[in-house]
């Protein structure tokens, strides 16, 4: 590992740049969760008329207790049952790819730190936990022991 040839100030610029952008990524994909929760909302229920909404009172019947009277849920149709679905299916997806972007920022720091103060083992060490997005190792403040 003694080939490298890191430029701090240059890293630096960069990571700059990439958090600015995770924002962005983190903006969008809480701007997804609204729109789509409210696509579920405005996309109604296979139920006819007002009785979505307000059930007739001999459609209450007994409440258990902490629970929600009937007619104060909202109903959920299909559109709104299969967005949810959809959801549910990618939020490992999601997660996975702030996972990553996270690692590979807390990577990049890292082992440029570790390399300025010239421990080159720890520093590929960092490396390598960002490829293998091992955030518990990349959390980990400590550094620059050699």
């Amino acid at each position: 590992m003694t080939s490298w040839d890191i430029k701090p100030q240059g890293v630096q610029s960069q990571l700059k740049l990439t958090g600015e952008r995770a924002g962005d990524l983190e903006t969008a994909l809480n701007k997804l969760m609204s729109d789509m929760s409210e696509a579920a909302y405005a996309a109604g229920t296979a139920i006819p008329g007002s009785a979505a909404t307000v059930p007739s009172p001999a459609m209450q019947g007994p409440v258990a207790t902490g629970q929600v009277p009937l007619s104060h849920r909202g109903s959920t149709g299909p559109v709104g049952a299969a967005l949810s679905q959809y959801l549910e299916k990618r939020q490992t997806d999601l997660k996975s790819v702030v996972d990553r972007v996270q690692a590979s920022l807390l990577g990049a720091a890292k082992a440029t730190n570790e390399y300025l103060q010239g421990d080159l083992e720890s520093a590929k060490e960092a490396q390598d936990a960002a490829k293998n997005v091992r955030l518990d190792l990349l959390k980990d403040a400590s550094g620059g022991a050699k």
